[in-house]
Formats: C-alpha cells, structure tokens, sequence
C-alpha cells in the first residue's frame, strides 16, 4: 500500500526503509531541504546498523522516495505516520509538542475524507485525543491512530522487521484494518499484536522506558550500598538477574543512562501524570532520574580521588562519548557529561569513540579528541572507560600500558577484565566493587 512517513529523523528514516523493504510505497517528508536531498540519494544521515544498505536498495528500487511537501504528501497516500520529535520543553520537564502540533496543521489542510494519521512519536497519554479534536476542526472524515515504536539505538532496523510486540491505538475498525494491512508481513511471522485504544498504546510507550530506566537505577542504587557496605555489584547483579522474576536485562550497574528517549520521557511521564492528578502515583520517577544523575557526579568524584585529589595538571584519556555502543548518537551521553566536568575542573581531556566523534565535537568543542586508542591514552595519568564499546574490552592492557604515564583505570561500566587489566600492571577501579576485586 501507499503511506507516508512525515519526519525523517531517528524513528521517521528507519521507518520509512523498513516498510519500503516490506514492498510497501513510501514517501518520507521533512523540511530540512538538505536531509532530503542525502536521504534522495540514498545517504543515511544516522549511523544505525544496516540503513545504510536498506535505504539504498529501497530508494534504488522505487519503492521509497522523499520530498519536503505536506501537499504532496496528503495527494500521494491516505495512510500518515508521523515520526517527529518531541524532546524536554525548555521551561520545564514536560514535553515539547509543537513539531507534532505543526505536522497536524500543515497536513490538515491537504487531507481528503478517509485519510487516516498514524502517531509513532512518543507523547504524553491524551495527546491523540486532542489531536482527533484539532484536525476534526479543518478536516471532515479524518481518523487518528497511535502506534509507539520501540527501537533500540543500535538495533533499530532489526527491532522493525522483527520486533518483540506491534501495539496500536484506535477508535474504530477502519483504522484496525490499514495497520493490520500495513503491517501484515509481521503479523503473519507471527509477532504478537496489541489493539487497543489510543491512551493505552501511548502509555505503552512511556510506561516500558520509565520501567527500564528504574531497573537502571535501581541496581546502581545498589552499587552506593555496596560500596558503603564492601560487597560486590556485579556479583549482585548477576544473582538478582538469574531470578526469573527479575532478568538480567537493563540490571547492568555503571554510570547509567542517557540518550534522548529515557531522561526526557521519564520526566515528561511525571510532568503529565502530575497535569492528571495522578502525580503521587509515579513520584519514584523523580528518584530514579536523581540516581541516574547522581552517577556521574560519583564517577567525576572517584576519578578525582584517583588522579590524587585534584584534575589540575593531569592529563585524562576518556574512552567512549556515544551515550551506548553501537551509535553515534551523543544527545545527554554521560559519558560526555562526565569528560566535560573532568575538564572544567582543570584536566587536559583526550576523547576517543568509533563512531561518534563529530559529534561530540560539535557539542563539546573544547575536549580534545583523538581517532585512536593509544592517542587518546598518551602520556594519561587516568584513563576513563565511559561507553562500554566492543573496542574497549578487546583492548590488550598490556600492549596500552607504555603509552600512559600512570596505569590507572577507572571502569565506569563495569564490563572490562579487571584480573586481566591487574595482572597487566594496571589499578582499576569500579563503582560498587571492592579495590581487591578480581573477578
């Protein structure tokens, strides 16, 4: 079938790829002329995992084509999905829905009766409900549906063609019928599918990143208690997650999470819940982003007792600006966060990442940055290991040892070999593991 995908960032570029590669017709649309233009020749403007391939052989194909009109849009499909962003609000921590409000406005007055508008951003629960009631003011015969995605940065393309659960928001059996047309190929793969309505399928959303940011905090709270109390973390992760009532998943201790969907939209969550009269409700939210901010304020504090009380004059290597392995992404990465607190305390700061270099660069100019290793790490009297890349635990200690000045580590993530990294002469240390740990 026809559709369109309005939005071409994140969610908007792997969408539309996707649903071309399912044989699908696609248009993308975005008001960045320049986006379009790169996306047009078949360009990713995001590192992700396998679009690069996807949007070419699509776009090569015919099937998937972009332009920068909402007109062209309403005359080319009767099927919208709108993926734009809705990030923190700068007077608050609710969210900033002015890019969805717009999208609903410039395309309202293209819509022909029987057009039905596909909500994948991720949005306060109600805002379908308004939204039905602002298009039913310019536009006759226009329905509203809501269906969250769930992608993973990293493994967007293939949380889309295979995902765990597809949930869709609707108000009546024409909007039911396209998505399960829209999405038949997965249906019939066998992914399990959730119909409901509209303020369901947005809390879905909301309701799964709020749950995995507490499983984050939580066991980094559990990382505090441990280093008051001498124990181990990591083994307490591990026997926490092999209960089946708990799970491995997201229990992970180290300097916590970041991005651009868990922060905003746990404190978009409780900025609404709180609109509702429902705030009490969801309060410990307001805990778990103190945790997870209290991380990195506790990393930048144990690096500075490693580098001996004080950053001034010491070199620091920091490994990782990417806010997770396998992006590019550096939007609220702690592990930036934490190299530039690093050095507005008076440490020269070195960066490495695979990927996202440019990136940080254009947020964090004043960093040093470095597109090797042993770069990043000469003549360092510490080393911080901030995003838990693949790289960086297939780094020999031994071989890195000689570019330092002082073989000191500090962990941040708590995956590297610390009996490997110590018989190679280095101190590592960790947050919420005893300094004579070894396993």
């Amino acid at each position: 079938m026809r559709m369109t995908v309005i939005g071409t960032g994140y969610v908007g570029t792997v969408h539309a790829a996707c649903m071309a590669d399912l044989g699908h017709e696609v248009l993308g649309v975005d008001v960045d002329a320049e986006r379009i233009a790169s996306l047009s020749a078949g360009r990713a403007p995001l590192r992700e995992a396998g679009l690069d391939e996807l949007l070419s052989r699509t776009v090569t194909s015919g099937r998937l084509r972009f332009s920068t009109s909402l007109a062209e849009a309403a005359s080319f499909a009767r099927v919208h999905f709108v993926c734009v962003g809705t990030p923190q609000r700068a007077d608050g921590e609710a969210a900033d829905l002015r890019y969805v409000d717009a999208v609903m406005d410039g395309l309202a007055r293209h819509l022909r009766p029987g057009n039905l508008v596909v909500g994948k951003s991720t949005v306060p629960v109600g805002t379908a409900a308004r939204l039905a009631r602002r298009l039913a003011a310019v536009t006759r015969d226009t329905e509203i549906a809501w269906n969250p995605e769930f992608l993973r940065e990293g493994s967007a393309v293939e949380d889309t063609m295979r995902p765990e659960r597809i949930v869709v928001g609707v108000t009546c059996p024409h909007a039911e019928a396209v998505l399960r047309a829209v999405y038949a190929p997965l249906l019939r793969a066998g992914v399990p599918y959730f119909s409901t309505d509209p303020a369901t399928a947005e809390l879905v959303k909301v309701a799964a990143n709020s749950f995995l940011a507490t499983k984050i905090s939580f066991i980094n709270a559990m990382a505090e208690v441990c280093d008051a109390a001498g124990a181990d973390v990591t083994v307490l992760s591990r026997a926490l997650g092999a209960d089946s009532r708990i799970g491995a998943p997201f229990l992970e201790p180290g300097l916590g999470f970041g991005g651009s969907c868990f922060p905003k939209d746990i404190r978009a969550f409780a900025a609404r819940a709180e609109e509702l009269g429902a705030g009490d409700s969801v309060a410990f939210l307001h805990e778990v982003d103190r945790i997870n901010t209290r991380q990195r304020r506790r990393t930048v504090s144990l690096a500075r007792r490693l580098a001996g009380g004080s950053f001034a004059g010491r070199r620091v290597a920091v490994l990782g600006a990417s806010f997770k392995p396998g992006s590019d992404d550096v939007r609220d990465s702690p592990a930036l966060a934490v190299a530039a607190a690093v050095r507005q305390q008076g440490a020269a700061v070195r960066v490495h990442d695979p990927q996202a270099l440019d990136n940080a660069r254009a947020v964090f100019p004043d960093l040093g940055y470095a597109l090797h290793i042993p770069k990043a790490c000469e003549d360092a009297d510490l080393v911080l290991h901030l995003t838990h890349w693949p790289e960086y635990r297939a780094i020999d200690p031994v071989d890195l040892a000689p570019m330092v000045r002082t073989p000191v580590l500090l962990d941040a993530r708590n995956c590297l070999d610390a009996r490997l990294w110590r018989s190679a002469g280095w101190s590592l240390h960790a947050l919420g593991r005893p300094i004579g740990v070894t396993s």
